[in-house]
């Protein structure tokens, strides 16, 4: 049976500041190289209600060699001074 829900993001938690279920606001908290960690803010308050962390595709963590510019044949190099 293929799984259904790989990504799940909540839309209301339990506030004990406020002491009801309120809606939240996702805001992303840290990029790692293997995952990204979300945390869960009450929408009136403000207190944190949880955190959510969300696992990197491991083909994405793959470097990628950095490009290297090449000049155009026939022009010169920026900063070219001529008789030098």
């Amino acid at each position: 049976m293929p799984r259904q829900f790989n990504n799940l993001t909540a839309s209301e938690l339990y506030c004990p500041r406020c002491k009801a279920s309120r809606p939240v606001r996702e805001r992303l908290l840290l990029v790692l190289p293997h995952a990204e960690i979300f945390d869960y803010r009450c929408t009136a308050c403000g207190e944190s209600l949880g955190s959510r962390e969300v696992k990197a595709n491991p083909l994405a963590a793959v470097q990628r060699k950095p490009r290297t510019h090449t000049a155009s044949p026939g022009r010169k190099p920026q900063g070219y001074l001529p008789g030098k």
